[in-house]
């Protein structure tokens, strides 16, 4: 289980981060994932990263404006997000030990951090 932060309320154009933690186990051999789920929508992909965090996809809603980073030694991956629009508007997920190929992540069943709900409104 991924330990990750909480999400929050900011407004249109504000940034805010995320981070995820995963307790034990070598990091850097895991590639990991964010995804969010806004309400009656599916899961959909938002980023991803390699093992060493020399490749790195975001999708394209939010290229640009999203940035996926990490710090091997802490174990951790951070999802920094700029520009923030309304239709951010939705819970993020984190994951690791999927499948990072052909700029996609394929997620792990296993590894799954808790949700952070971030909501964008005026």
């Amino acid at each position: 289980q991924l330990v990750q932060s909480g999400g929050g309320l900011v407004r249109p154009g504000d940034s805010f981060g995320l981070s995820c933690i995963l307790p034990g186990g070598t990091f850097s051999n895991y590639a990991m994932g964010w995804f969010r789920q806004a309400p009656g929508k599916e899961r959909e992909f938002v980023a991803a990263s390699s093992g060493n965090g020399g490749r790195t996809t975001t999708s394209e809603p939010v290229k640009g404006r999203f940035l996926i980073s990490r710090d091997n030694a802490k174990n951790t991956v951070y999802l920094q997000m700029n520009s923030l629009e309304p239709a951010d508007t939705s819970t993020y997920y984190c994951n690791g030990g999927g499948t990072y190929r052909d700029d996609y992540y394929y997620p792990s069943l296993e590894y799954w951090g808790g949700g952070g709900q971030v909501t964008v409104s005026s």
